[in-house]
């Protein structure tokens, strides 16, 4: 056997001997994470809500001012263009990872114009020459075997970032929504209660005019005058209240929509829509597939999954193939002849054998990663059903809160409908009605505030059952608990 061959064989042999040294000792594969596919909702009331939010929920509150409103916010709020920006931060990384895998061709082409030393190793004189020029031009090629399927895994956790980002952008954008909902109806509230609020001075006044007469003259003391006088401030400083709070939510408004507040259209005044109440049918079995939250979180489990085969891989040895073909020449005019060719093939073989603990420390990071991932996983699903059980049994409180509200308003009304009649039959004076007419105004105002607590209620859990997001696809690579991929989203 020729000596060369002889030890090629020996150098290939010690090779396998330590390949398969560092694949003894490297950490068996992780089976995926068991993740829960329903939120614990018991003790609240499913399937009295006729069906899910759509992806354009707002829409069912027919209200050309807030479908406006809406259109422009998700197209213009720096919020929602920061998460854009993250998904496309996050897609171009994947792009990166699957752009290095597999071959890589490079071209080459250099001219150099050199001068020897004198007093070099090759002095010269010996040569011949002091200047020379050199020439190259060549094409290399390299491969990278991925036997055991790190960039695979590098590349599937790019994506599951990617999908991760894009879930958060879903949360981003219903989180938007639901602020602009919920502000805009609260200004429409507020309205309200300044039409109310208006009413109510016009009666205290009058009450005062009338109680200033009885003072002068003589019919009633100084403190009716002052009671009325007291009761009218109240009433001005609470119209003051409900005034700023209106101005308030203009700014924020604005804010929402990335504009200054003069920038904000026009507002009209609109009654408050009716609310809905209840959750859908299945709604703690599906409300993982519809809380963007939620798949964002599955997403960062699938990635540090994958990230855990990354680093399991690092202890396998890397096999690389590296070929190079292109001519050399320091005489220009020999470059593009036969002599000048120049070949190489490069076979390189890594192998992991002293590492001083890092491929461990690596991996015990990518396995406390995961373990993290988990934990916020679950930890998202358990706020999720809160945040869903909370709205749920805070709109049936207020439901029966506003079912009591009515009857106190029917009874007021009726209790105004007598004071007017005694008044038109010149049974009693002005004063019975208009306090019967103030105890309804306040009543109305009060019913108004437990109509827009619903309404946020109903936003609020609206934004609990995601929205109209949804998640159907599931993940190939896992057979106990699948990871979402969003389908339909809101916009």
């Amino acid at each position: 056997m020729k000596p060369a061959l002889l030890r090629l064989r020996t150098t290939l042999a010690a090779a396998t001997a330590l390949a398969l040294v560092a694949c003894a000792s490297a950490p068996a594969k992780l089976s995926s994470p068991r993740l829960s596919d329903d939120v614990p909702l018991a003790g609240v009331a499913v399937g009295t809500r006729a069906g899910w939010p759509d992806t354009e929920w707002w829409r069912a509150y027919d209200d050309p001012q807030l479908d406006a409103l809406m259109d422009r916010a998700l197209r213009e709020a720096p919020d929602l263009a920061l998460a854009r920006s993250r998904v496309q931060s996050a897609e171009q990384s994947a792009r990166l990872a699957a752009a290095q895998m597999g071959l890589t061709v490079d071209g080459n082409v250099q001219y150099s114009r050199q001068r020897m030393s004198e007093h070099g190793l090759i002095p010269s004189r010996f040569l011949g020459f002091t200047w020379y020029s050199q020439a190259d031009l060549g094409v290399q090629l390299k491969y990278d075997f991925d036997w055991w399927g790190k960039k695979r895994a590098t590349v599937e956790a790019a994506l599951d970032q990617a999908h991760a980002a894009e879930a958060r952008r879903s949360a981003a954008a219903l989180a938007l929504q639901y602020a602009v909902a919920s502000t805009y109806f609260g200004w429409q509230a507020d309205r309200a209660r300044l039409a109310l609020a208006d009413h109510a001075l016009a009666a205290a006044r009058q009450l005062l005019h009338i109680a200033q007469l009885r003072v002068h003259q003589g019919v009633d003391l100084a403190d009716t005058a002052e009671q009325a006088q007291a009761q009218l401030a109240q009433l001005e400083q609470m119209r003051t209240a409900i005034e700023g709070s209106a101005k308030i939510r203009r700014v924020v408004l604005a804010s929402l929509l990335g504009v200054a507040p003069a920038g904000l259209p026009e507002l009209e005044t609109r009654p408050l829509p009716t609310v809905a109440s209840g959750l859908p049918q299945n709604a703690s079995l599906d409300l993982v597939a519809r809380r963007p939250d939620i798949a964002a979180s599955r997403w960062q489990v699938e990635a540090a999954l994958k990230q855990t085969d990354v680093a399991r891989a690092q202890f396998f040895p890397d096999l690389s193939l590296t070929a190079l073909a292109g001519l050399s020449s320091i005489d220009m005019g020999k470059l593009l002849t036969s002599g000048s060719r120049v070949f190489a093939v490069t076979p390189a073989l890594h192998l992991p054998i002293f590492e001083g603990g890092a491929l461990e420390a690596n991996y015990g990071l990518s396995r406390a990663q995961l373990d993290s991932a988990v934990a916020q996983y679950r930890s998202t699903v358990l706020a999720a059903a809160r945040d869903v059980a909370t709205q749920a049994l805070g709109a049936e409180q207020l439901a029966a809160q506003r079912e009591q509200q009515r009857a106190r308003l029917a009874a007021d009304q009726r209790l105004l409908a007598h004071a007017q009649a005694r008044l038109r039959r010149g049974v009693r004076d002005a004063r019975e009605s208009l306090a019967a007419e103030l105890e309804l105004l306040q009543q109305r105002d009060a019913a108004t505030q437990l109509h827009a607590q619903a309404l946020a209620t109903d936003l609020a859990l609206i934004k609990a059952l995601g929205g109209g997001y949804r998640n159907d696809s599931r993940s190939e690579t896992s057979s106990t608990s699948p990871a979402p991929g969003a389908q339909h989203e809101p916009h």
